[in-house]
């Protein structure tokens, strides 16, 4: 399992399979590129498209560097993980995927890098985007670091932190990542960007929401959202990903 050192004390976890054109997918909060990508058949796929895929462990996950830094999970130093790994393995573009946590970072990729995306896929990301505030985040840290799942008070919390343990993760690494510098962008803000952009959701995804003000953000985008599936499972549903792959060979 290659390591790419990113800044002192700080390596992130890597791994590709496939020739051809590259993606690189980006996974959720408290999951990892197997979790994420690699269980739920995301490879064969992507692969037989033509696609190297190229997965990354986000720092504070999977087998990455968990720094107890909170200054290292600022969103600006995850995307530029993603631009660092291109660099690293000689891509001057790429096409870039992202979960959840992951379609976050896209985003951010999309809004200081765009020149580097060649196409973009943001999933598990709705009206979110705008809607979990300080008060939210502060009480899902506050659920990883508890001593226990059962002193959590609130459903939400409680669902993160059951998540988080199910990964044997580092929880006061994710309590930090969760808490991290971010900011959404408005439309306004994306105005430079033209990069091709898919949105995929979950119909029945209330972690998410439906896909809102996202769909006005970057022009020209693209949403499918995936019948009778939640946040959980819309990640490795057939829908999802020939929708996938029908955007990335739609040239």
């Amino acid at each position: 399992m290659p390591l790419l050192t990113v800044a002192p004390g700080i390596d992130i976890a890597y791994e590709i399979a496939g020739q051809g054109a590259p993606i690189v997918l980006v996974h959720g909060f408290a999951s990892s590129r197997g979790q994420n990508w690699k269980s739920p058949g995301w490879v064969a796929p992507l692969t037989e498209a033509g696609r190297q895929v190229i997965m990354l462990d986000v720092r504070g996950h999977g087998e990455s560097s968990k720094p107890h830094d909170a200054r290292a999970y600022d969103e600006a130093e995850l995307a530029s993980d993603v631009i660092r790994l291109m660099d690293h393995l000689g891509h001057a573009t790429a096409d870039v995927m992202g979960y959840s946590m992951g379609g976050f970072i896209t985003m951010r990729v999309l809004h200081d890098f765009q020149h580097r995306v060649r196409k973009a896929i943001v999933a598990g990301v709705g009206e979110n985007y705008y809607g979990r505030g300080r008060l939210e985040t502060d009480a899902i840290a506050a659920g990883l670091r508890a001593h226990s799942a059962t002193d959590i008070q609130g459903m939400v919390p409680r669902q993160f932190r059951l998540f988080a343990e199910q990964g044997k993760n580092d929880l006061e690494a994710l309590a930090l990542c969760m808490t991290r510098p971010r900011h959404s962008f408005s439309a306004d803000e994306m105005t430079h960007v033209s990069t091709p952009t898919l949105i995929v959701i979950g119909e029945n995804d209330t972690t998410t929401g439906p896909v809102g003000a996202l769909a006005n953000v970057i022009a020209g985008v693209r949403v499918v959202t995936v019948p009778k599936r939640d946040h959980m499972t819309t990640v490795g549903d057939k829908i999802f990903k020939e929708a996938a792959v029908a955007f990335l060979c739609d040239d």
